[in-house]
């Protein structure tokens, strides 16, 4: 780790195997009342925010019947993230997060309750949902690295890895909930509900922030106003291939892999015929997966990059396969390992970001790793949406695999050989080993091969 912004330089990606490192209990940071405030707060906000996501996505389907302007809607919610997320960066190492948040997360909460308002009185318009995703982008460029960095500041250094992978496990439960729930609403009594309870939803966390002790928060040094802070956390960034690669990998799985409200509404209204209920079911049995990859997450104690390739690679193969599942069971069923194995890359990149990126550089680092993997959906979204329309969700969902396992096969031979180490394939106490191990090893490893 840099020992302070100005440091530019790193240790090779370290893809080998780590020394062993004892579990964590699961629930460690909990344990922290500033921490479970927050958390808490999460817990009914994700719920409402997951069901604001169906039912945008549903309602614009139904104001339009196109996959690509569902697309479109996801692109303006992120394009916000892509033209100005390394400033919100800047913004974020300058601030207090506690504040920022508060403002951030009101300003979501009037967005949510005015698309709501004019659902509910019949007066909406696809353009309406367009300007509402795009403010709801503009709120995310601060608030996403904000409740980033605001994490360490709750729990520290030493229980990092759990509560982000907490806060993951929290993102993915709701998302069991949120999506069960919009579809009662969206088919019992419509999409404006389901906005009206996401805005509301908002009070859990702004009370939770309120009630929180700044005396029981982890000093963090913020970065002062300055000129040239921006160009200081991408010289930064560029001195560390650890960070440049994860962050490649991350956006191209973000920017083709990870276009759900894309490939799932067109799978659920194309391909089977089967409505609002089987998008519900889709994204409530990838939430299963995402949830049991953040708990898994949560009990390793170290952010490994061989597991994020792994992940990634298995990631991207699955979705291939799910593309050509002939039935609507099937499909459905195989959105769990799609879900723990996105979570796994999510979690995992996140964390090795976070643990190795000095403080004072933490927002502007994260906000350009939001701004890749969330930013690159207004590239994405529209070109997969096209290719769902033009060529069949069957199509555009096996293309964003392929280019996740790519992205995924070509980092993790460039991160190999950048640490100047290579694939070794042998027995282990009677079973079978893959692992990146140092060249320098080879001979030592020869009789196992």
């Amino acid at each position: 780790m840099s020992t302070g912004p100005g440091a530019h330089s790193a240790p090779a990606p370290d893809t080998h195997d780590d020394p062993p490192t004892p579990k964590t209990s699961m629930f460690a940071s909990l344990r922290v009342r500033n921490y479970r405030l927050f958390f808490l707060g999460q817990v009914v906000s994700n719920i409402g925010t997951w069901m604001q996501r169906i039912a945008q996505d549903w309602l614009v389907l139904s104001l339009t019947g196109s996959s690509a302007a569902v697309g479109i809607t996801t692109a303006l919610q992120f394009l916000p993230m892509l033209l100005f997320g390394l400033y919100g960066g800047v913004l974020v190492d300058r601030l207090r997060k506690r504040p920022t948040l508060l403002v951030t997360q009101s300003a979501m909460a009037l967005t949510a309750l005015a698309l709501a308002a004019l659902t509910l009185t019949g007066h909406v318009q696809v353009w309406h949902v367009y300007v509402a995703a795009f403010v709801m982008g503009l709120a995310t460029v601060v608030d996403n690295p904000a409740r980033q960095s605001f994490v360490s500041e709750l729990v520290g250094r030493d229980q990092l890895q759990n509560a982000v992978s907490l806060n993951s496990a929290n993102f993915q439960s709701a998302r069991l909930v949120g999506p069960a729930v919009a579809g009662l609403l969206i088919t019992g009594m419509g999409t404006g509900w389901a906005f009206l309870l996401n805005g509301v939803s908002f009070v859990a966390p702004l009370t939770g922030l309120l009630l929180m002790r700044a005396r029981e928060l982890r000093v963090v040094e913020r970065a002062p106003r300055g000129k040239g802070q921006l160009r200081e956390g991408l010289r930064y960034v560029a001195g560390r291939p650890d960070l440049i690669w994860t962050i490649v990998l991350v956006g191209f799985i973000g920017t083709f892999g990870f276009n759900f409200p894309v490939f799932l509404s067109a799978f659920a209204d194309d391909v089977f015929d089967s409505g609002a209920g089987a998008y519900s079911l889709f994204n409530t049995l990838m939430a299963v997966g995402s949830l049991a990859g953040a708990l898994l997450a949560a009990r390793r104690g170290t952010a490994r990059m061989r597991v994020l390739i792994a992940a990634a690679l298995a990631f991207g193969a699955v979705e291939v396969v799910a593309a050509v599942a002939p039935g609507l069971w099937l499909f459905a069923l195989l959105m769990v390992p799609i879900g723990v194995f996105s979570m796994t890359v999510n979690v995992t990149a996140n964390t090795s970001i976070q643990m190795s990126t000095d403080p004072a550089m933490r927002g502007r680092v994260m906000s350009l790793y939001m701004m890749v993997f969330l930013g690159g959906s207004p590239v994405g979204a529209p070109i997969v949406g096209w290719v769902t329309d033009t060529y069949g969700a069957r199509v555009g969902f096996a293309a964003g695999g392929t280019v996740a396992f790519l992205a995924a096969a070509v980092t993790g031979v460039i991160l190999a050989r950048l640490g100047n180490l290579r694939l070794a394939v042998g027995w282990h106490h009677g079973h079978p080993q893959v692992r990146f191990v140092p060249r320098e090893r080879r001979e030592e490893l020869a009789p196992a091969a």
